[in-house]
């Protein structure tokens, strides 16, 4: 009788972490789109400028810079824990699509640190402080942009998170986790970044979708607190 009496006190025990792990986990998840929606409103410069306009562009605007930098840190932190948890929310419903987008987006997305900060603003923003000239400070990042790694990592950051995100955007929509407008919106945030990023290079516009991105990953928080414990163990 006191062992069948314990055992569901156990049980309960157990699974209130568990809750307040996945609370945690669905807090953390828009937090990153979030800080690259901000990085890409305070961008000093635009994705198609040349390396020597670009430099140039951060010598003149270092506090912005500086910003950028801090910022793409937080998005480092938390871009990848929150794409899992919403890949493996996503992968439930919609295994395959799910799956092909976790694993492309979590690519892009680690890939990030050498595409974006050491592979250019950090060397950008440095050189500034040392006040060397863009032309300099251009032909260097011309010159790292040939660096294998470095180029592959640009690409696989490009590709990875933009087909990644449309992928899980379709997976959420397709599988009904979420809301079908915020799974959708997910999905077209990343294509509207595209548009807004090179196409048509405009910073608000570009910081708005991806505030679009970061309202999808709140969608899809909202729907990781209330998905069954034993469905994500």
């Amino acid at each position: 009788m006191t062992a069948t009496a314990a055992a569901p006190s156990t049980r309960g025990a157990r699974a209130k972490p568990r809750g307040l792990d996945r609370r945690a986990l669905a807090i953390l998840m828009p937090i990153g789109p979030l800080a690259i929606a901000i990085v890409r409103g305070i961008l000093p410069y635009y994705t198609t400028d040349s390396n020597t306009v670009m430099a140039a562009k951060v010598a003149a605007h270092q506090g912005a810079e500086a910003a950028v930098i801090w910022l793409t840190f937080v998005a480092m932190l938390t871009l990848v824990p929150g794409v899992i948890a919403l890949g493996m929310l996503a992968r439930r419903h919609a295994p395959r699509l799910g799956t092909t987008g976790l694993v492309l987006a979590c690519a892009g997305f680690l890939s990030l640190f050498w595409s974006t900060v050491a592979g250019s603003d950090n060397v950008a923003l440095g050189a500034a402080h040392l006040g060397m000239r863009p032309t300099a400070t251009g032909a260097l990042l011309t010159s790292m942009g040939k660096i294998v790694p470095i180029g592959l990592a640009s690409n696989i950051f490009v590709l990875g998170h933009v087909l990644g995100l449309v992928l899980l955007g379709i997976a959420l929509w397709r599988g009904r986790v979420v809301p079908a407008w915020a799974g959708l919106l997910l999905a077209a945030s990343q294509i509207l970044h595209i548009v807004f990023a090179i196409i048509v290079p405009v910073h608000a516009l570009d910081g708005l979708a991806w505030g679009l991105t970061a309202v999808g990953f709140a969608a899809a928080a909202v729907a990781f607190t209330r998905e069954p414990a034993r469905a994500l163990d």
